[in-house]
């Protein structure tokens, strides 16, 4: 491999769910000869300058082993015809689902909240229909926040969704 830098490599970077991931990917990119990378947990990219010649390929299987998916980014195709084929249109799957997950933890939530605040409407054992109300928040709704927790412990890492699971 050559020592002179490359240009620079973009990767879009998925399943992140807190700062210390982005430090976790940074460190593992880091270790790779003659990389310097930079992970923004924010806009879901690493920015990495490798030296010429080098695959990108590497890159994205060592984000994988450290439990997180990677890809270069798809070109864009500018002008008007970007928008009739309907790919500037399309919703973002992982929003949608959060938004569902938002919305129904709410609707279960207000009836908790009110039971368990207002005596007028605590009836005999209505803690076991709070029960019923709360038991799909706590795992439908968390359901990625107990899936980021599993996929970080079994690295052996423990990360801010360990606590909120």
């Amino acid at each position: 491999m050559s020592t002179t830098a490359g240009p620079d490599i973009e990767l879009e970077i998925g399943g992140m769910t807190c700062a210390s991931c982005a430090n976790r990917i940074e460190r593992k990119l880091n270790k790779l000869d003659g990389v310097q990378a930079t992970v923004n947990y924010a806009t879901e990219k690493a920015k990495v300058i490798a030296p010429e010649g080098f695959d990108p390929q590497l890159l994205i299987k060592e984000v994988e082993g450290a439990g997180y998916t990677a890809a270069l980014p798809k070109p864009k195709n500018p002008g008007p015809a970007a928008g009739a084929d309907g790919d500037g249109d399309a919703p973002d799957l992982e929003l949608v689902s959060l938004r569902q997950r938002l919305i129904g933890s709410i609707v279960l939530t207000v009836p908790v909240i009110a039971m368990a605040m207002v005596p007028a409407f605590q009836f005999t054992y209505w803690q076991w229909i709070s029960l019923a109300l709360a038991a799909p928040v706590i795992i439908w709704a968390a359901w990625p926040f107990h899936r980021a927790a599993w996929a970080n412990l079994k690295h052996g890492t423990a990360t801010m969704d360990t606590l909120i699971s």
